[in-house]
């Protein structure tokens, strides 16, 4: 097997939530250039549309569509899966990416926050997933499983409310899900894996991703030095989603620079001095 076998997806079928823009956007471009054809699905038509075309224009060997689909309610999800449905009637990869966050002082911190941010992030990305099972299970076989990606993020690992208390809480509880989702769907052939991202250039990073300077300030406070960059998504899609990634489930993938494995302060460095 060549190594580029190992990160083919030709023929495959995926569809990407929150598609149009930021890490959904890196990721839907990367499966076309390894051969998928990608559904992009966001809130807004018309920038989904947009990004497939932009993406199709790049000339790779998949083709991408855009169209509206709102998992942030119940309505929402059964409208989407039914016109993934109309399109396809198996489904080898699915990426919910879709999610909000909100920001605001502790004590100013509002109660309907929360609702807003975990029946996207967390009931949403359950439900979307629940309704397309009957294609997951379509897609699935002993040697290439079916995938599920669900996009965390390192503030579910990592103690760092810094003002956005329902949008961290949601991405522990999409980390925990995962795992349960990888248990429970392991024997139907489909895997279930999360990214766990630091920062990236999007929309719902524009406060601080949003001009060179910005972002370099922030990439100073990563271990590595940086921002996460367009690479670092498309990489661990086709890792996950190709045929390296088959034996793979349940697998929180870290791509935060370090941040990560950042700990308290050296308490026993002045032991030594």
């Amino acid at each position: 097997m060549t190594p580029w076998a190992l990160f083919d997806l030709t023929g495959k079928r995926a569809l990407v939530t929150g598609g149009a823009t930021g890490i959904g956007r890196m990721a839907a471009e990367a499966l076309v250039s390894a051969g998928a054809d990608v559904m992009i699905a966001s809130r807004k038509a018309e920038a989904c549309v947009a990004a497939a075309d932009e993406i199709n224009a790049l000339g790779g060997p998949g083709r991408a569509e855009g169209f509206a689909g709102d998992v942030a309610n119940e309505a929402g999800v059964e409208a989407l899966a039914g016109e993934v449905r109309a399109r396809t009637d198996r489904l080898d990869i699915l990426m919910n990416n879709a999610g909000r966050s909100w920001g605001a002082p502790l004590e100013r911190f509002p109660y309907d926050a929360w609702d807003k941010v975990m029946s996207l992030n967390v009931a949403g990305l359950f439900a979307l997933t629940q309704a397309l099972l009957p294609l997951l299970d379509a897609a699935a076989s002993d040697a290439d499983p079916a995938r599920v990606v669900n996009v965390g993020s390192v503030m579910g690992d990592v103690p760092m409310g810094d003002g956005a208390y329902s949008y961290s809480a949601s991405k522990a509880a999409v980390h925990h899900l995962t795992a349960i989702l990888a248990k429970e769907l392991a024997a139907r052939r489909i895997t279930v894996n999360a990214l766990a991202p630091g920062p990236f250039v999007s929309r719902m990073t524009a406060f601080a991703t949003a001009d060179e300077a910005t972002r370099a300030k922030v990439g100073a406070q990563v271990p590595l030095g940086r921002v996460g960059a367009p690479e670092d998504i498309a990489a661990a899609m086709l890792y996950l989603c190709g045929k390296g990634g088959a034996y793979v489930t349940g697998a929180i993938l870290p791509l935060s620079g370090g941040i990560n494995v950042e700990t308290g302060p050296a308490i026993f460095k002045e032991a030594d001095a």
